[in-house]
C-alpha cells in the first residue's frame, strides 16, 4: 500500500530475470511438448543456457518421481495462482506446480544472485496457498512441497508442510495481518526484506530502526562490550545500505525536480577524459607520424570462458587458472560459506 502512488521501475537484474524465467518455460514446455514459441532477448547467453537447461533437468526428474506414485499428474507451468481468499487482491506465478498422489508441488525459479531461503519462505507459502486454492476440490491434498531453484548461487531448499499447517498459518498469521495492510493499517517491519521495496530510502520504520544504533556514535571500539559490537556488526551492512539508499534518493530529487536541500548543493564530480572520436584519433596520429598507438589485451576470463564455452575452457585454459584466497570476512553464522581456520586456532590458549 506504501508502495502503491510509486512508479515501478526496473533494471538490468529484473530483465535479465524475466529473460531467463520465459527461456526456462519455453525450454520445460517443449522438453514436454507443449505449445510453446521460443523468446529472443538481449539477455540470453552461455550462462542462462546453462542454467535453465539445469532447471529443466530438474522439473522432469520432479515429474518422473511423481509419475512413480501418481500415473496421470496434473502439471501446470506458469501458472497464475490467486490466493485472494486470504490477501485481498494477492496472486502470484507458479513456475511449475504439480498435483500428484496427496501432495501438491510448487517449484519458483529465482535467477538472482541474493540467495532466497527456503525454510518457511512467505512468498512460497502464499503460492502453496493459490495452488491449494485451484485443485483442493478436484484432489485428495495432504502435504504441500516447495522448491526454490536458484543455480546461481547453488541454493535448491526444499520446504513441506502439512495442509492444516499452511491453512493454520493463512487464518492465525498472515490474513489478519494482510487485511490490516490492505487498509493501511499493520505495524511496519524493517528488514532485509527492505532492499526490493521502492520506498524504503523514505520509510520512517527503516530510519528509526537504523537510527537505533545511534546511541554507539562515535565511542571507541575497544571500549564496547562484546555484544555491543555484536550487535553493531549484525546490522552495519543495512546501515550502510541505508545511507546509500538515502543519499541516492535525495541526489535524485535534486537532479529531477530541482530540490534543494539545506546545507548541500549539486555540482559536477570528477571525470576522466576521454575520445571523442576513436577512428579520427588513430588517423590524426597516424597522419602526424605516430604509428605505436595500439596496446593487445588479454580478455578477462569472464570473456574468454563465454568465447569458449566452460567445458572447453576449462579442458583448455582450466591449469592455467588460479583462484587466489579471498579476503577474510565475518559474516552471519547463517552464511553457507565455511569457517576459515586462522592462526590463533593453530595453537592451544593457555589461561
Amino acid at each position: 500500500m506504501l508502495e502503491k502512488e510509486v512508479p515501478n521501475t526496473t533494471n538490468e537484474h529484473a530483465e535479465a530475470g524475466t529473460a531467463a524465467h520465459d527461456l526456462a518455460e519455453y525450454k520445460l514446455k517443449k522438453a514436454l511438448k507443449m505449445r510453446t514459441k521460443k523468446p529472443n532477448s538481449k539477455y540470453q547467453d552461455e550462462e542462462m543456457d546453462e542454467y535453465t537447461d539445469l532447471y529443466v533437468e530438474y522439473c522432469l526428474g520432479l515429474i518422473e518421481k511423481v509419475k512413480e506414485t501418481c500415473a496421470d499428474p496434473q502439471i501446470l507451468i506458469e501458472q497464475k495462482l490467486d490466493f485472494s481468499d486470504f490477501v485481498p487482491g494477492g496472486f502470484g506465478t507458479g513456475d511449475l506446480v504439480i498435483v500428484g498422489k496427496g501432495t501438491l508441488y510448487v517449484v519458483d525459479f529465482k535467477y538472482g544472485y541474493i540467495e532466497v531461503s527456503g525454510m518457511r519462505n512467505s512468498q512460497m507459502m502464499l503460492y502453496g496457498l493459490g495452488a491449494l486454492t485451484l485443485f483442493d476440490m478436484l484432489y485428495d491434498i495432504d502435504k504441500i512441497s516447495m522448491t526454490i531453484f536458484q543455480p546461481r548461487v547453488n541454493n535448491f531448499p526444499t520446504d513441506e508442510m502439512t495442509v492444516e499447517e499452511l491453512l493454520f498459518w493463512a487464518e492465525e498469521e498472515l490474513k489478519p495481518k494482510a487485511l490490516l495492510a490492505s487498509r493501511g493499517e499493520g505495524e511496519f517491519c524493517a528488514g532485509e526484506h527492505c532492499r526490493f521495496c521502492r520506498v524504503a530510502a523514505r520509510c520512517r520504520a527503516r530510519t528509526l530502526k537504523n537510527l537505533e544504533m545511534a546511541r554507539y556514535e562515535f565511542q571507541d571500539p575497544a571500549l564496547l562490550t562484546d555484544e555491543e559490537i555484536a550487535e553493531i556488526i549484525s546490522v552495519a551492512e543495512e546501515l550502510s545500505k541505508w545511507a546509500s539508499d538515502i543519499y541516492t534518493y535525495a541526489t535524485a530529487l535534486a537532479i529531477n525536480e530541482g530540490k534543494e536541500w539545506a546545507g548541500y548543493k549539486l555540482v559536477e564530480g570528477r571525470s576522466r577524459r576521454r575520445y571523442s572520436d576513436e577512428e579520427a584519433v588513430a588517423e590524426a596520429a597516424k597522419a602526424a607520424g605516430y604509428t605505436d598507438i595500439f596496446k593487445k589485451t588479454l580478455l578477462s576470463i569472464g570473456e574468454l570462458e563465454k568465447l569458449m564455452g566452460k567445458k572447453k575452457f576449462s579442458d583448455i585454459l582450466g591449469n592455467l587458472v588460479e583462484k587466489p584466497k579471498g579476503k577474510l570476512t565475518l559474516v552471519p553464522d547463517t552464511d553457507k560459506r565455511k569457517p576459515v581456520d586462522t592462526v590463533f586456532q593453530d595453537f592451544d590458549v593457555i589461561e
